[in-house]
C-alpha cells in the first residue's frame, strides 16, 4: 500500500479529536466540505470506515480509534515541537562559560537572580575548564579563573581570590592536641592538593618559611569544590579560596588552619570575551550584574576574615606565585 495522504490524516486527526467535522474544519481554517472530501479520500484509500454516524454525531469505529490513537500523538508531538521552535525563535540565547567550581560553588547559587531579571533571554551554561575558541564556537562569554594575561579578548576583573589553608574545627583540634606549633601541626598534617589552582602549597610553603622534610598530598583533587567538600569532612588541611566557601566559614564549618599566616590575596577571577561582545546589551547587563555580585562577595569575605584575626598579603598573582624556596 502506498503512503497515507498526509493531509487526509491530519483532517481525520482533528475530526476525530473534536468529533465534529465543523469544529474540525474551524481549526484548520478550512471548509467542512473540503474535510469532508479528505476523510472519503483517506476511507477510500484504507478500504475501511473510521466513523459512523451515532444520533447526530459522529463516533469512531474500532478501525478509526485504532488510527486515531497512533495519528493524535504523533500530531500532538508535532504540535508540541512546532510550539517549542516558535518559542525558542521568539526567544534570545545567552550562553556562558565558566570554571567547574566556580559554577557549582559561586554562580550557580546566584545566577537565578539575573535570570529572573532577564527572563526573556534563554541563559545556557557550560561548565568546564576549557576556554572558548570565541571564533569558532557560539558562547558570549567566559568566566576564566587565572592570572588574566590572555590576549585577543577583552578581559574585565571581577574579583580576588583569597587563599588560606582551611580545615574542620574538630580536624584543627586534633592537630593542636598534637603539638601547639603551627609549622609542626602542618608537618604532621594530612595535605589535600588542589591540582588546578594558581596558589598550592609548594609555594605557600616557601612564601612562609616552613620546611616539611618529603612533603606528601595523600588526597590530590582536580577540582576545588572536591577539596572544600573533603577538608569540611575532617579529611585534613586544604589549601583553597575562600570566595568559594564562604558559606562554610560563616557557619562555622571550616575554619583557617592559623591566622598567623597571612591571606593570599590576588586578582584570579575574570570576565573575558571578544571585544565586539561588549557592544552587546545583553553581555552589559550580565557584566554589570557580575561586578557588583563579585564586589559584595569579595566585601563580605574580607569581612569576615578580618573579624577571625586574619591579615592579608596583597599583590598580583605574578608576584605572589614567583616564590623562591628559602632555603637554597
Amino acid at each position: 500500500m502506498r503512503d497515507l495522504n498526509l493531509k487526509a490524516t491530519e483532517y481525520f486527526e482533528a475530526v476525530a479529536r473534536l468529533s465534529s467535522v465543523t469544529k474540525a474544519a474551524e481549526e484548520l481554517g478550512i471548509s467542512p466540505s473540503a474535510v469532508s472530501q479528505q476523510l472519503s479520500l483517506l476511507e477510500a484509500q484504507l478500504g475501511v470506515k473510521l466513523f459512523r454516524r451515532e444520533k447526530g454525531r459522529l463516533v469512531l469505529t474500532l478501525d478509526g480509534d485504532r488510527l486515531f490513537q497512533t495519528t493524535t500523538q504523533a500530531f500532538s508531538a508535532i504540535r508540541n515541537a512546532r510550539s517549542a521552535v516558535s518559542f525558542q525563535r521568539d526567544r534570545r540565547n545567552f550562553v556562558i562559560r565558566v570554571s567547574p567550581s566556580f559554577g557549582v560553588r559561586w554562580l550557580g547559587p546566584r545566577v537565578g537572580a539575573f535570570a529572573a531579571e532577564n527572563e526573556d533571554w534563554n541563559l545556557r551554561i557550560d561548565a568546564t575548564p576549557d576556554f572558548t575558541a570565541f571564533e569558532t564556537e557560539s558562547v558570549d562569554i567566559d568566566l576564566r579563573y587565572g592570572l588574566g594575561t590572555w590576549s585577543g579578548v577583552a578581559v574585565t576583573p571581577l574579583m580576588h581570590d583569597l587563599v588560606l589553608p582551611l580545615c574542620s574545627p574538630d580536624y584543627l583540634e586534633r592537630l593542636r592536641q598534637i603539638d601547639p606549633d603551627p609549622a609542626r601541626q602542618l608537618a604532621g598534617a594530612r595535605l589535600i592538593d588542589s591540582v588546578k589552582t594558581l596558589y598550592r602549597w609548594d609555594l605557600w610553603l616557601a612564601a612562609n618559611r616552613i620546611d616539611i622534610p618529603k612533603v606528601n598530598y595523600p588526597l590530590r583533587f582536580d577540582r576545588s569544590s572536591m577539596s572544600i567538600e573533603m577538608a569540611k569532612q575532617g579529611g585534613g588541611v586544604a589549601l583553597d579560596s575562600v570566595s568559594l566557601c564562604l558559606g562554610e566559614l560563616q557557619r562555622g564549618e571550616l575554619v583557617p588552619f592559623s591566622t598567623a599566616y597571612e591571606v593570599i590575596d590576588f586578582p584570579a577571577y575574570w570576565l573575558v570575551c571578544p571585544s565586539r561582545h561588549l557592544s552587546r546589551r545583553i553581555v552589559q547587563r550580565f557584566q554589570t550584574w557580575m561586578t557588583n555580585a563579585c564586589k559584595l562577595h569579595d566585601d563580605a569575605a574580607r569581612a569576615h576574615l578580618k573579624d577571625l584575626g586574619c591579615r592579608f598579603r596583597i599583590g598580583s598573582a605574578t608576584d605572589l606565585i614567583d616564590v623562591k624556596p628559602w632555603g637554597l
